[in-house]
């Protein structure tokens, strides 16, 4: 197996003086998803906030591509090439499709595909459908293709995906899953926090459960 492109180990988290996380640890290969499964509460949120640099109370060790990125701003860690689509989207509800996709753009990266807007409207056709239409005026369908899109135009090596399938129809979710195990398929490694475990299966090859901040389970997503 290729060696892991993301590595936590014992980490811990905080809001103020309440403890979140207890030494969690997890590894997440190339080509590899992850599913993240836990209730409301359960910290799959946490996790991803503290892999991005977005808590600023973290102990442990998160690895990024061979490199320790806990201390790292969060502006660091996202240009090393680790992207992340949060719980709310976070579009920009007055900037066009296109625009979105251009405020998201980084250089390619080596071994990777390079992703360009017409290769993102191949896996996200509906976008392509409306390159000129705001934020504001999308469905929250249509948004969580464009966020995971933005995304992409970073040319990321790994993205965190915060509930990716919340509150959308079951044909979106379809749309959705296909295009994350396109994303598998280019190499990518996923991190995908889920509540529901049928959505998880649809695309992650193992699941970790979290409980009260703790790991509680690691298996194969079957």
């Amino acid at each position: 197996m290729s060696s892991p492109i993301l590595q936590l180990r014992k980490v811990t988290a905080s809001y103020g003086r309440a403890r979140v996380l207890f030494d969690v640890t997890l590894e997440l290969r190339a080509g590899e998803a992850l599913a993240l499964l836990g209730r409301n509460g359960a910290g799959k949120t946490t996790t991803l906030k503290s892999i991005m640099g977005l808590l600023p109370s973290v102990g442990g060790e998160i690895a990024f591509d061979g490199r320790r990125i806990d201390a790292l701003p969060s502006f660091e860690i996202a240009r090393l090439g680790l992207g992340y689509v949060p719980e709310e989207r976070r579009i920009f509800a007055g900037l066009s499709v296109m625009e979105n996709l251009e405020v998201g753009r980084q250089a390619a990266r080596g071994g990777l595909t390079s992703w360009t807007t017409e290769k993102l409207f191949e896996l996200f056709p509906n976008l392509g459908r409306m390159r000129a239409r705001r934020g504001a005026e999308m469905s929250g369908g249509e948004q969580q293709m464009l966020a995971i899109a933005r995304t992409l135009m970073g040319n990321p090596r790994a993205i965190l995906l915060d509930e990716p399938f919340e509150g959308l129809a079951p044909r979106i979710v379809e749309g959705i899953a296909a295009a994350v195990r396109a994303l598998k398929s280019e190499g990518l490694a996923l991190l995908l926090a889920e509540q529901n475990p049928r959505y998880a299966r649809l695309v992650a090859d193992r699941a970790v459960t979290l409980e009260k901040g703790r790991v509680r389970a690691e298996a194969p997503a079957a």
